[in-house]
């Protein structure tokens, strides 16, 4: 009985030395779903056209209102696969899962084809959002703390990263498949995930080698609480490889969520002075980094609703010149 009474406790000092990580829903595809009658995700959806400045129609206008809607995804082939047909064949689209399947029943999921080359060599395909997602928008004026696409691409407060994690949908295609994340520095990791050959759902993770789980093992430094600027982590893109020795055409995968566990980079301030009520430096730099963010997204998303119109424009004027003939 003695001895039993040392083994557990000695079980319980070991517990205590163990970190306790967090876990957040990074994106949820099953929440972008097309709820408006233009296509689009209410919940990030996204209006550029104020920065598109006066001269402009409201029927180009509308083309700068935006979201993280699934069929709004881009896909990004290689430079060296990137020819029309290639390009035409690879796009996203809603994908619903039955309503007597195991996992998921009734959800909708991202859903991918990517028609890569037939011949021999490596390529890949990036999977991207519509735009950059902003990681300092904000939900609405009173919410100061909050950002608009917590949960739709971006987790605050990211420490240590310990784990990824992606559910993914194979139909036994060889390819792999990757992950592209972003910090608050604006350093991007390109993190491999696993192979597809498989069929039906399957967590994919990568899981960070240099993360210590006992608290003994790590070095530990003091540091300066107030005023930082909370890290974080936001979604870039998926990348689905092929190989040279993999056959090309279209490859089908489909995606339903990335969750990140990982350790809090700041603990909730449970001192006895406000210090962001009293200096407010924090919401400073966040205001002069999101005005920044926006000016750069809306920019290039005028620059895109631009070209998106003088293709449309372009393809009226072949229609109408072999109408004529």
């Amino acid at each position: 009985m003695k001895r039993f009474g040392i083994l557990l406790g000695i079980m319980l000092l070991v517990v205590s030395f163990s970190v306790t990580a967090e876990e957040s829903v990074l994106i949820d595809f099953s929440t972008l779903t097309a709820d408006l009658e233009d296509g689009n995700n209410e919940a990030t959806l996204v209006d550029f056209s104020e920065k598109a400045g006066v001269g402009f129609t409201e029927e180009e206008k509308e083309l700068m209102v935006t979201s993280l809607a699934i069929e709004n995804w881009d896909v990004q082939l290689a430079s060296s696969s990137r020819t029309v047909q290639n390009e035409r064949l690879s796009y996203t689209q809603e994908a619903p899962v039955r309503d007597d399947a195991q996992q998921f029943a009734g959800e909708n999921v991202m859903g991918v084809r990517v028609h890569f080359p037939e011949e021999p060599y490596n390529s890949y395909a990036m999977i991207k959002p519509p735009f950059e997602i902003p990681a300092y928008m904000q939900a609405n004026e009173q919410d100061r703390e909050g950002s608009k696409f917590e949960g739709f691409g971006v987790v605050k407060n990211v420490g240590a990263l310990k784990k990824v994690a992606v559910n993914v949908y194979g139909s036994n295609f060889p390819n792999g498949i990757g992950i592209i994340l972003e910090d608050q520095d604006g350093n991007e990791r390109n993190m491999f995930l696993d192979y597809m050959q498989f069929r039906g759902w399957r967590e994919l993770g990568w899981s960070n080698p240099n993360y210590i789980d006992d608290v003994r093992n790590r070095e530990l430094q003091r540091m300066p609480l107030y005023p930082k600027i909370t890290p974080m982590r936001k979604l870039k893109g998926f990348i689905i490889y092929k190989d040279a020795s993999q056959m090309g055409g279209d490859t089908i995968a489909y995606i339903k969520d990335v969750t990140l566990t990982y350790d809090l980079a700041v603990l909730p301030d449970e001192g006895g002075i406000d210090n962001e009520a009293l200096w407010g430096i924090l919401e400073e730099r966040e205001t002069s980094r999101r005005n920044a963010e926006w000016q750069r997204l809306g920019e290039l998303q005028v620059l895109r609703a631009l070209a998106q119109q003088k293709l449309h424009q372009d393809e009226a004027e072949q229609e109408e010149a072999g109408g004529n003939e």
